[in-house]
């Protein structure tokens, strides 16, 4: 099998999720890797994820894995072997999150856009994270609701400054920080993986994305961060502002319920002006 132009031998598929197909498998340096192929791909998919990981890799922040190859057709990274997770390597990784998002950036956005999931993802850079969020992360993914579930979350985008809480700087996150884009691995530290929506924003983002679907020892995680950088009082009643636009993503992609969650969420932000 040939993906991203590096011939791999001992092919084993293994889950890749919903949108593309991975692989574990031998390069001719007898190295293992992990690779990771899409049939139809859209324009960029894999190149905005490598864009992204490299956009995360700074001194003492969370390991990043190597790209070893990029093209259109597919990915190709080291094999990390993974392990159980433990109260050590949350520490480590909260601490190491903090650095990351310690490490600011120019404007809120990125260079080029990325994904989410696989979706589109508006990246125009912006000097204010409240326009930044509703323009590009709210306001593009209303089009699944219905009128009664839009209209909440319109009015959180005109009274997002209100909501935002204190000004930040952009930080470097991943974006799409759920349990699932952690590697634990067999080497003690957490990697960040999946990084195709990472960008310049709110770090409470990540965090509350770490809460989407329960990251492990997400209270330990939370601690460590703190320990670093601490956080802006009320974040946590800010967490429901930064999962409004995976809930819209979510939506979009898969509805069900999640709409009605997406309006619920919204009107408690309401509810608090």
């Amino acid at each position: 099998m040939r993906i991203a132009g590096v011939e791999l031998r001992d092919v084993q598929p293994i889950g890749g999720g919903d949108i593309c197909a991975a692989y574990r498998g031998v390069a001719s340096d007898g190295g293992a890797v992990f690779a990771k192929t899409h049939p139809s791909p859209p324009v960029g998919f894999f190149a905005a994820e490598a864009a992204g990981l490299d956009l995360l890799r700074v001194p003492g922040g969370p390991p990043v894995p190597e790209v070893l190859a990029v093209a259109a057709d597919g990915l190709v990274l080291p094999w990390l072997e993974s392990r159980s997770p433990t109260v050590e390597a949350a520490q480590s990784f909260g601490r190491a999150l903090a650095v990351l998002h310690s490490a600011v950036l120019p404007s809120f956005g990125a260079g080029s856009d990325g994904f989410i999931g696989s979706l589109p993802l508006p990246n125009d850079e912006c000097g204010d994270w409240p326009t930044f969020y509703a323009e590009r992360r709210l306001l593009p993914y209303l089009a699944a609701l219905t009128p009664a579930q839009r209209a909440p979350v319109e009015s959180v985008c005109e009274l997002i400054a209100e909501l935002a809480g204190p000004p930040e700087e952009p930080a470097r996150i991943h974006g799409d920080l759920w349990s699932g884009n952690l590697l634990w691995s067999s080497d003690g530290e957490v990697w960040l993986v999946d990084a195709a929506s990472a960008h310049g924003g709110h770090r409470e983002t990540d965090l509350a994305m770490l809460a989407w679907f329960g990251a492990p020892y997400l209270e330990v995680i939370l601690t460590a961060y703190a320990e670093v950088t601490p956080l802006a009082p009320g974040w946590r009643d800010r967490v429901a502002l930064h999962q409004l636009h995976p809930m819209l993503v979510h939506t979009t992609l898969f509805g069900g319920g999640y709409g009605e969650r997406a309006a619920a969420a919204a009107r408690s932000l309401l509810a608090r002006t």
